[in-house]
């Protein structure tokens, strides 16, 4: 993986629409409570890492409510913006703990340079992705279907290799499998 990738304003613009399409089959289902139309509850976020040019693509995070007085019940859909209430935009969380991976000191310092993250803040990432993540409910069903099995101590560089094509089809692909983790219903809480 390359962290040029996370300059690419494309790339970015991909992701919000995926999120939209994501939040159009949410708003399609209806409220998860008691069937009735969902009307939208964005709400702003202030993520970091997020590349000159981009932010507008990153300035909230779509959700929904809804619309039945009496309920009101939030829905949010998955997302591949965002990763949870993790603080960096879920590209970056992803492509930096893949680049971290073999770290050298050196390496490290670029890293730390090219998206404003703490080193405490990358070897975090990294424990999310090597211990807490492979220890919820998500992982254990979901793991299941990367054939050949994914080598934990190398996540999440060994889960971009399970997904075909150029580096930004996989992260694109990486992004939707882990996107049920975005929401409360996945059981996941990623600091």
């Amino acid at each position: 993986m390359d962290a040029a990738l996370l300059a690419d304003g494309r790339l970015h613009a991909v992701l919000r629409h995926i999120d939209e399409d994501l939040a159009a089959e949410q708003r399609a289902a209806g409220c998860p409570r008691c069937g009735a139309r969902l009307h939208s509850a964005r709400y702003p976020r202030k993520p970091r890492g997020v590349p000159r040019g981009s932010r507008a693509e990153y300035d909230r995070r779509l959700s929904l409510c809804c619309a039945r007085d009496g309920c009101r019940k939030r829905a949010t859909p998955p997302s591949v913006r965002f990763l949870g209430p993790k603080v960096y935009v879920s590209a970056v969380v992803v492509l930096i703990a893949a680049l971290r991976c073999g770290p050298t000191p050196a390496r490290l310092r670029v890293l730390e340079e090219l998206v404003g993250a703490s080193r405490r803040t990358i070897l975090r990432w990294r424990r999310w992705w090597t211990e807490e993540l492979i220890a919820t409910p998500f992982w254990r069903a979901a793991a299941g279907t990367l054939m050949p099995p994914v080598a934990t101590p190398e996540l999440p560089a060994a889960l971009l290799e399970r997904f075909a094509g150029d580096a930004r089809d996989r992260l694109l692909a990486a992004l939707r499998w882990l996107s049920p983790t975005t929401t409360g219903s996945a059981a996941v809480q990623a600091t």
